[in-house]
């Protein structure tokens, strides 16, 4: 083959390649958005407290609020937030089985570390009996520092 015609074949096929390529980056996108649409989930659920509260740390301590002002135990959202973080680190399984407490055979409990008597001495009507429940352990501890310090605001330890 002459030179000339190696170069319009050698031209021919690069062009036949691009374009072919082209094609197929064009297509890709459109099948891709086809199947992926097919495989769309169905929308999700965020999980909320039975009063309707997000069931996450921030829900939790807003439903305590409105729980506490309506009984009326001061307290602020940052004042609760600051001491779940310092006891429990935002768990509400948490327990602690190492301390005087927990020697004595009455563990700290719950996203503020109640201890069992505490927590039904000063429970607050309308909330679980359950000393992990979030409510209920975060509103009975607010119950219990308003009484001991004025507000759970002022708690800076352990209390």
């Amino acid at each position: 083959m002459p030179a000339a015609a190696q170069r319009r074949t050698n031209r021919l096929v690069r062009t036949l390649a691009v374009a072919a390529t082209g094609a197929a980056v064009l297509a890709l996108p459109l099948l891709g958005a086809t199947a992926a649409s097919a495989a769309t989930p169905a929308a999700t659920t965020v999980s909320t407290t039975p009063a309707g509260y997000p069931n996450n740390l921030d829900g939790w301590i807003r439903e305590s609020l409105a729980i506490m002002k309506e009984k009326g135990i001061p307290g602020t959202y940052n004042g609760i937030y600051r001491n779940v973080i310092r006891e429990s680190s935002g768990n509400p399984n948490a327990i602690n089985l190492w301390d005087s407490n927990a020697a004595a055979g009455i563990p700290s409990k719950g996203l503020l570390q109640v201890i069992d008597p505490t927590f039904n001495a000063y429970h607050v009507a309308g909330t679980s009996f359950n000393v992990y429940d979030p409510v209920a352990n975060i509103t009975a501890a607010c119950n219990y520092a308003a009484k001991r310090y004025g507000s759970i605001d002022n708690v800076f330890g352990a209390y």
